[in-house]
């Protein structure tokens, strides 16, 4: 009998950036390659060659992606770079001209043609043996995950070069997405985050097409999508919505408890001339209006949002603007941007006056302070109030999770003061006790 060890699997190393739509794009590389018998390690030094998925949507994302990439070269030597910065590929050669290949987002089948070249797979790898997991590889805690629905966006804001790198809107077929949940679910994800550039979009493209999910027909729209993934019994979560007319019937699923009264909507700003600058859709005076109406028909509703400050030719009189609309709307959590020129953005050409750096900074430092105070006061209102809470960590000092109006890593967290029995992906109800601008205190019921 022969003694001869088994070659050892290929090694990769990942490094992912940017946003949650881009961790996607990482989950589907890496199931790629753990099927063709990879191995995905956590270190420079373990890695036969590392992968660089990159962010190029603001100027400090491309220098975060840029010094990625030299400490991959520095601690490792083969880098491979993917992405959205992928499509500068001269900028990124320019810098750092030993990576072995540079590919864009969305281009799967080059990243992994690139890494056979750089360390070829296994010849006798087996994938009906060396199984891969049924929901494939996920980068996020077993108990969420992110639920691409579609590529690329219609949109044309002057801010924003996401439709150069990404392309246009394509969705992806309804019963495709479906499939995808419903193994996620089985594998133990409690919480669905369903992403993409424009997810009240999904569907455009296709005009609606229907589908087939389990035997039954499914419209490839978001309000049929919303139904079908509810049946699910897991958390929903919408991220990236834009308010079209249709939104509005998302409200009562809400409502109704099918999916979670959380919209995440980029409103960017509230003066109609800055947001004529911008060129963003579907945005009016008319959409306080609408919010105060979810509200009267879902009270539990928390909307998520980011806005822009010191856009070109923004004065004094837009900015106050802003702020008094965001007294008016209450908007539950909120971030906020100070302007960076992207190359290549319409806004670039802009015949508007630039907006100073110190006063981008007095604007952002006020717009936080008021908001701030906002979502405090709402939060207050939660104290008294039971919640259901998904636990995220558990330590000795007790459990951190997050209910309904949390996503993981951009809202608030729920600290659980007597949860130390309790394990992540678990999920209890807990009486609110304190809050803070941003989080909340509770204890088990």
């Amino acid at each position: 009998m022969s003694t001869t060890p088994a070659p050892a699997n290929p090694k990769v190393g990942f490094v992912s950036l940017g946003c949650p739509k881009a961790l996607v794009d990482s989950e589907r590389i890496l199931t790629q390659l753990r099927m063709e018998g990879y191995d995905v390690v956590s270190t420079y030094e373990d890695a036969d060659v590392v992968v660089v998925n990159t962010c190029g949507f603001i100027d400090s994302a491309k220098a975060e992606s840029l010094e990625v990439i030299g400490e991959a070269i520095k601690e490792n030597g083969k880098v491979i770079v993917t992405g959205c910065m992928g499509v500068e590929e001269g900028n990124i050669r320019k810098v750092h001209p030993s990576v072995l290949a540079v590919t864009g987002p969305q281009q799967y089948e080059q990243v992994v043609n690139a890494v056979h070249d750089a360390v070829p797979p296994r010849q006798d790898h087996n994938p009906l043996i060396d199984l891969v997991p049924p929901q494939g590889i996920k980068l996020t805690p077993r108990h969420y995950a992110y639920l691409k629905i579609s590529e690329g966006c219609n949109h044309s804001c002057s801010f924003c070069i996401i439709p150069s790198m990404r392309g246009k809107l394509v969705s992806r077929p309804v019963g495709d997405v479906l499939d995808e949940a419903q193994r996620l679910v089985k594998a133990g994800v409690k919480e669905l985050l369903v992403i993409s550039q424009d997810t009240s979009a999904y569907g455009v493209d296709v005009k609606y097409r229907t589908g087939f999910w389990n035997g039954a027909p499914v419209k490839t729209r978001m309000t049929e999508l919303c139904e079908a993934l509810s049946s699910l019994g897991v958390w929903v979560r919408l991220h990236y919505v834009y308010p079209y007319p249709h939104v509005d019937e998302l409200i009562p699923l809400m409502a109704a408890g099918k999916i979670l009264p959380y919209l995440d909507i980029p409103f960017q700003h509230a003066s109609p001339k800055v947001l004529k600058a911008m060129k963003r859709p579907a945005f009016e005076d008319k959409t306080l209006a609408r919010i105060k109406n979810w509200r009267v028909i879902c009270p539990d509703l928390i909307i998520r949002s980011t806005f822009i400050v010191g856009f070109p030719g923004e004065t004094e009189e837009d900015f106050q603007y802003l702020l008094d609309w965001l007294t008016e709307a209450q908007l539950d959590r909120v971030g906020c941007f100070q302007y960076s020129p992207v190359e290549g953005a319409p806004a670039n050409l802009l015949d508007a006056a630039i907006v100073p750096d110190d006063v981008k900074q007095d604007r952002w430092d006020r717009f936080m302070a008021h908001q701030q105070a906002i979502s405090s006061a709402r939060l207050q209102l939660r104290i008294g109030r039971e919640i259901e809470v998904l636990v995220d960590e558990v330590d000795e000092q007790g459990a951190v999770g997050r209910c309904f109006f949390d996503a993981p890593e951009i809202d608030g967290n729920v600290f659980i003061d007597n949860g130390s029995n309790l394990k992540p992906g678990d999920k209890v109800w807990c009486k609110v006790t304190d809050a803070d601008e941003y989080d909340l205190w509770a204890e088990q019921i």
